[in-house]
């Protein structure tokens, strides 16, 4: 035991590196346990009777991380900006808390919570689950105690002292298709269901989901322009619509002569069944109207159940069933959202400048050029082929 002066508190030795530290805050006795060195111990006992003079303590509480983790996704899980997070995010965070940090250490007093029991707990994870959802669990479990700290029921994150962060593995960016690749998917889809839907997310680089809460009042045929001001999100409730994914998502980008036809033919069929009409039947279109918020790319009709122009399409039917028509044309392994990356490729490797493409895409420039700037098999050659034309007779 070391005993030093009224108000510089004591520290005892409990074990190996393990360390009980005792002081006075605002007249009440307080005593926290530490794993670490007698140095490490010393400074955080003085950080402590620091913070108290200055008014930063946190008094003990008797909440257990459990019962946090459960105040903080009841709060809607706010991150450092205190907002709160989408439903499909928050169904994420609940599992991979609840199922895999609550079980080890919910019942750990939050504020007797140490570094190595977090790293013992990501060791726990190895083999059970995948690189990158340990990571996961890191950053969600991170932002929870974060939100801890900001509320003064923490004096500090016991993450900032954990000895091996989970590293995320490199992304997968996917497949990125050439033109005559693209253009040979577009095509092999000509016949199928999805073909209208392929068409526009080709010509617009829209995320999948932002393409299935697309509505008819989106488009503005005339001045060829088409407003994503909302995405679909699949949670365990079922389909809603919400902002785009972030600020930059929401936008109006020009779409070409050829996309326009599509999709005001589209529009012409939708108008025919509102009125009833079969094709080819003699009518006054101008006089029928599609009811408010009519989707672009409805769900299609079960058995002899009515047409809705506002039944919303399953958004992971429509990954298996793009995934299992490419596999037939020869792209196997090729996914929906891998056409929105091949077009951010395709649009680099042209010459646009990333800032554009950032903008038509709806993406930040920097996560443009680190996400999507895929290159293609042809893309070192052009780049060869720059280089070469530029110091031509310099050899």
């Amino acid at each position: 035991m070391r005993r030093g002066r009224y108000g510089d508190g004591t520290l005892d030795e409990r074990g190996p590196d393990i360390w009980r530290l005792r002081y006075r805050a605002n007249g009440r006795r307080v005593t926290r346990t530490f794993r670490g060195t007698k140095r490490d111990a010393a400074k955080e006992l003085r950080r402590l009777i620091r913070s108290n003079d200055t008014g930063e303590a946190v008094m003990p509480d008797r909440v257990t991380l459990g019962s946090w983790i459960e105040r903080w996704l009841a709060a809607g899980a706010p991150g450092r900006k205190q907002r709160q997070v989408g439903r499909r995010a928050l169904e994420r965070y609940e599992e991979m808390l609840r199922c895999h940090v609550v079980p080890a250490l919910g019942s750990r007093p939050l504020q007797q919570l140490q570094s190595d029991e977090i790293d013992r707990l990501y060791l726990s994870l190895k083999g059970r689950l995948a690189e990158r959802s340990i990571f996961f669990v890191h950053v969600v479990l991170g932002s929870a105690l974060n939100a801890a700290v900001r509320k003064k029921v923490l004096a500090t994150n016991p993450m900032t002292y954990v000895e091996k962060v989970p590293s995320p593995p490199e992304a997968d960016h996917g497949i990125a298709l050439d033109a005559a690749q693209l253009g040979t998917v577009t095509a092999g889809f000509k016949d199928h269901p999805l073909y209208e839907l392929i068409v526009t997310a080709v010509r617009t680089g829209c995320r999948r989901n932002e393409l299935l809460a697309l509505q008819w009042a989106d488009l503005d045929a005339a001045n060829k322009k088409l407003r994503i001001e909302r995405a679909l999100e699949r949670t365990r409730q079922g389909s809603a619509l919400k902002a785009p994914k972030s600020a930059r998502s929401t936008r109006t980008i020009d779409i070409d002569d050829a996309l326009l036809a599509l999709l005001l033919s589209l529009r012409e069929r939708h108008l025919r069944v509102a009125a009833g009409v079969p094709d080819g039947a003699p009518v006054d279109l101008g006089l029928i109207k599609l009811p408010e918020g009519a989707l672009m790319f409805p769900a299609p009709p079960q058995g002899q159940q009515d047409f809705s122009f506002t039944a919303f399409r399953h958004p992971g039917n429509i990954t298996k069933q793009f995934a299992k028509h490419a596999k037939r044309l020869g792209f196997p392994g090729l996914r929906f959202h891998d056409l929105r990356g091949s077009i951010a490729t395709l649009l680099l490797d042209a010459g646009e400048p990333v800032h554009k493409v950032a903008s038509r895409l709806g993406h930040d420039p920097a996560t443009l050029l680190r996400s999507y700037a895929k290159r293609t098999q042809g893309g070192d050659a052009s780049a060869a082929a720059v280089i070469g034309n530029m110091l031509k007779g310099a050899l």
